[in-house]
């Protein structure tokens, strides 16, 4: 089975393409014009083992709200789409990642409802040129479009790179888990409903 899918998305804001291999190595080639933002798309490539590709350009001469809202929907489409039918799928995931003083938790279930509960606060409002709130709004963005279930909560931390960095990787490796593939259920729908 490849999981592998390229999608794009044009407005008047933003011109973005993604591609992502679920069954990668980590493999990043991010460019969004948001230095910030492409640290935090590379670590959660990286610790993922997602292979994945970001091209945006956006007018980030405005601020780097658009770019990064609608990233984060076209990286949620892309995944569903390479997941299809979620057939054989963990369907659950969930890590906790630490980064020196900050520690994040992130829960997924791949439910087909979107759904957010953002437990995380930052100490100062900017990350670079990117606004520590966007944090937020690309993982509603991505979860809202992915069609999935998604906790994060801050455990401890001050250090807003820190605790930006920690809830990326947390929830790259969530994600990693719940898109694993479960050989005793290969070919089912891990939901007693039949379909995801």
């Amino acid at each position: 089975m490849t999981r592998i899918t390229s999608l794009s998305r044009k407005t008047n804001e933003t011109d973005i393409i993604v591609t992502v291999n679920l069954d990668g190595t980590g493999k990043t080639d991010i460019d969004t014009g948001v230095g910030f933002f492409d640290h935090m798309l590379e670590a959660f490539g990286r610790h993922g083992l997602f292979d994945l590709s970001v091209i945006a350009k956006g007018d980030v001469h405005i601020d780097a709200h658009h770019t990064v809202e609608d990233v984060g929907i076209v990286l949620g489409q892309t995944i569903a789409n390479a997941l299809g039918d979620k057939r054989g799928i963990q369907r659950f995931g969930q890590a906790a990642v630490p980064m020196d003083e900050a520690l994040v938790e992130a829960v997924i279930d791949l439910s087909g409802r979107a759904y957010v509960a953002w437990g995380v606060n930052f100490e100062r409002p900017m990350l670079g040129e990117m606004d520590t709130q966007l944090v937020e709004e690309f993982f509603r963005a991505f979860a809202g479009n992915g069609f999935f279930n998604l906790h994060v909560r801050q455990l401890a931390g001050h250090n807003a790179h820190h605790v930006a960095e920690a809830s990326f990787k947390a929830v790259a490796r969530a994600l990693r888990a719940a898109v694993a593939p479960e050989p005793r259920i290969a070919g089912q729908i891990p939901s007693t409903k039949g379909t995801l």
